[in-house]
């Protein structure tokens, strides 16, 4: 290695410089999943801000609505918010099951527009439509958390495979020059351990953000379960027998 000529440089800089070629490439490695994870951690963010932005703003203009229909018209304008979207998919299931009941009623009784009284069984598609949405959403939210997970668990080891692997060419030197003194070995091996405060500084962020936003799904989750229940009921009391 460069430090075993007697010249050490002693920045990170350049003892990267100075690693031989299997360090190097784990340090480009582990660049690229630093690179890819600070991206994710920006980008959920972004999106998780949003969410959040659009929740409140959806549940406003839910609170203060009196008929599904105006509500259903109102959840149009968040796209990005998971309980509109939870919304419109038990709202889009209420709609199906009255066009299928009036389409049976052909020639009966007329079902009063707006007012369906449905067999109770009907819940259980409106039931099964909401869970099918709140988990579709919550699949979108943790979209991309597990390389945040793969990176925390994985570069340690990989930053600890390029150390080990720069202090074997280190030794396998200093068997060369016959001689060990600390000044000969010292440079070699501070350039291998570079690769593990690389792995370190990929692996830590990563695992940091991983729980943060894990925590915040799972928060976006119950919210959105809890939403689903409330709808259900007031559908269940309002619209079935």
């Amino acid at each position: 290695m460069a430090g075993l000529g007697g010249q050490f440089q002693g920045s990170v800089l350049g003892m990267i410089l100075d690693a031989g070629l299997m360090v190097k490439f784990v340090l480009l490695l582990l660049l690229g999943f630093s690179v890819v994870s600070w991206a994710i951690i920006w980008l959920k963010y972004r999106t998780l801000s949003r969410v959040k932005k659009e929740n409140d703003l959806f549940l406003d203009a839910y609170v203060k609505s009196t008929r599904l229909a105006d509500i259903f018209s109102e959840a149009k304008k968040f796209p990005e918010s998971t309980l509109a979207e939870v919304f419109r998919a038990g709202y889009g299931e209420l709609v199906k099951i009255t066009k299928a009941l009036r389409e049976r009623a052909t020639g009966k009784e007329s079902v009063p527009p707006g007012e369906p009284v449905f067999e109770f069984k009907g819940v259980d598609n409106i039931e099964r439509s909401l869970n099918r949405a709140a988990g579709s959403e919550t699949d979108k939210l943790e979209n991309a958390l597990g390389f945040l997970a793969t990176t925390g668990s994985a570069c340690p080891f990989i930053g600890l495979f390029g150390t080990v692997w720069g202090i074997m060419d280190t030794f396998k030197d200093i068997g060369a020059r016959g001689s060990a003194t600390l000044a000969v070995v010292a440079p070699g091996i501070s350039e291998a351990l570079v690769a593990t405060a690389a792995g370190l500084a990929a692996a830590i962020p990563a695992v940091v953000f991983y729980n943060y936003y894990t925590n915040r799904v799972k928060s976006l989750a119950m919210e959105m379960d809890a939403f689903a229940t409330e709808l259900v009921n007031i559908m269940e009391r309002n619209y079935f027998r």
